[in-house]
């Protein structure tokens, strides 16, 4: 068996490896300059903070709910690297679009800026919602069945450590320096496209239904009747829904509970994105490359229980003075600090090791020429579930209740998380 690390160095997978590392890089870089921007220079109100990023949050993932369906149908009837190629023009257009909204932002025009990077979301959520079923589909036309699930492995770690790196970049350079980074990379990520090897559909042409509505009834229905695929794909969203929280209420409790500066609120997303990259990398290795559910409810369970102590250390957190927020090497050099990077480090680490083999179960239980669609149908119950995730963290916002509270929201869903994993781990293992 290939080792998953020596797919690296093979052309079936290397370019679509680099291709999606960089439009995930790009994708966070754009939103999280977005967020930071907003959080820091314009709102002054940790409520206005919170919904702000539950607003972004929630635009940038209804096109998966709307969309997907169709992403699904068009690339198991198409040559996947041809929708890419699409995919990655389109990219630049939309950047262009996002940049001058930051740039109209920082020179004043807030108003007209915000409603251009709004939309510069928007519009890569379309751009995501038609690459996340093929970057998951297209592996196993690409790689032996031994090897999906070390792929998936890869492709996860990289867009995690893509969310890294283009949340960090964002926490460094000035919003014009990132609106001139955004170009760059959608250019070269456009260029990295072009190499990724043809995937033609595998099996009949499919008569396409162009209706957000039906197609997603549709889709949905023929894959949520199979018990297994079912339970993979309600396991996946209660993940997701639970790190949209996670993701919603990083900025402001940064700000106003550990009383720290943009930099500790990037760093804080950027241990996310590690953490998950490393917990996919490590499943990969635990489970020999057998697609299996087997520590999924124990990885359920610890993640919350971190969850729960990440709260707890929050709230005994000592306030900065009034006027002088934790700079990230203060916020590192205190003990309480470590405590804190080493809890968000565990709950990422426990998430990859939950969520990367239940993608490999949507590709490798199904047919070739219907792996585009599962993932499809995945992505809208994932869209849904974040969506309701955002609009529960502004509702409860709006009571009152802080992000140190909101956690054990997310803490909360783990047993139901678990239960699934094990229900899926029964079903198939």
């Amino acid at each position: 068996m290939l080792n998953a690390l020596g797919l690296l160095k093979e052309r079936r997978f290397l370019p679509l490896f680099v291709t999606q590392f960089l439009g995930a890089f790009n994708d966070n870089l754009f939103k999280t300059a977005m967020v930071l921007f907003a959080t820091y220079q314009i709102y002054n109100d940790p409520k206005i903070e919170q919904n702000f990023n539950a607003l972004a949050t929630a635009i940038g993932i209804l096109p998966f709910f709307l969309l997907s369906a169709l992403s699904g149908q068009l690339a198991d009837t198409h040559d996947k690297a041809r929708i890419i190629r699409i995919v990655k023009t389109a990219e630049i257009f939309i950047m262009l679009v996002g940049a001058g909204g930051l740039l109209l932002a920082v020179a004043g025009m807030q108003m007209a800026g915000l409603v251009m990077m709004l939309s510069a979301v928007l519009f890569l959520g379309v751009h995501s919602a038609f690459f996340g079923p093929i970057k998951y589909a297209i592996l196993p036309q690409h790689l032996k069945e031994d090897e999906v699930l070390g792929g998936t492995g890869l492709v996860e770690a990289a867009t995690y450590l893509a969310i890294l790196s283009g949340t960090v970049m964002a926490g460094i350079v000035s919003p014009q320096g990132a609106a001139i980074l955004v170009m760059v990379v959608a250019a070269i990520g456009w260029v990295t496209a072009l190499f990724v090897p043809s995937a033609p559909r595998a099996g009949p042409k499919l008569v396409i239904n162009y209706n957000p509505f039906t197609a997603s009834w549709r889709v949905i229905s023929a894959t949520m009747h199979i018990p297994r695929l079912f339970m993979a794909i309600v396991a996946i969203s209660f993940f997701w829904t639970m790190g949209a929280v996670l993701i919603i209420v990083f900025p402001p409790l940064a700000k106003n509970v550990l009383t720290a500066d943009a930099q500790v609120s990037t760093f804080m997303i950027a241990l996310f994105s590690v953490g998950v990259a490393i917990g996919s990398v490590a499943i990969n290795a635990m489970l020999k490359g057998h697609t299996s559910a087997k520590y999924a409810p124990a990885a359920a369970i610890a993640m919350g229980l971190c969850v729960v102590a990440f709260s707890l250390l929050c709230r005994a957190w000592p306030e900065a003075p009034a006027g002088t927020p934790y700079h990230l090497r203060e916020f590192v050099m205190m003990p309480s600090g470590w405590l804190i990077i080493a809890v968000l480090m565990a709950i990422a680490v426990t998430g990859g090791m939950f969520v990367v083999p239940l993608y490999a179960f949507l590709t490798t239980t199904v047919e070739k020429d219907q792996t585009a669609r599962t993932v499809a149908a995945n992505n809208v119950v994932n869209a849904g579930a974040m969506v309701v995730g955002a609009v529960v963290v502004q509702g409860v916002a709006a009571l009152g209740v802080t992000p140190e509270n909101m956690l054990f929201l997310v803490a909360a869903m783990s047993p139901v998380a678990a239960y699934l994993g094990q229900r899926l781990h029964v079903l198939c293992d």
